[in-house]
């Protein structure tokens, strides 16, 4: 698969609860982060100075299940993502706003 492929809340979770090779990344800001994130997800704000490089650093052979609040930020993110070629990229489309499963808060 090349690019990046949008997942309903309920796919969504069924990636990251049997996917063996999923990482869960939140591209929201630190303080979205603090206030409200899905339970194991990594945080690399994607307005941060050191996106691109926090990116790079990360296992190209994972799947990367990415959301931000609406789907947006997040979609961008893995369309950055596939450039530098990651191949398995899943988009939250609704973002945490549309997620009704347990979250952590902070």
């Amino acid at each position: 698969m090349i690019g990046v492929k949008n997942l309903s809340p309920s796919e969504f979770l069924a990636g990251i609860q049997n996917d063996s090779d999923a990482v869960l990344l939140d591209v929201r800001t630190p303080e979205e982060y603090e206030e409200k994130r899905i339970t194991g997800a990594l945080n690399i704000d994607i307005y941060s100075p050191d996106f691109q490089s926090e990116i790079e650093k990360l296992d190209h052979s994972k799947n990367y299940y990415i959301y931000c609040r609406s789907g947006s930020r997040s979609f961008h993110a893995g369309l950055y993502m596939a450039q530098q070629g990651f191949k398995n990229i899943y988009n939250l489309d609704s973002g945490i706003i549309g997620w009704m499963y347990p979250v952590e808060r902070g």
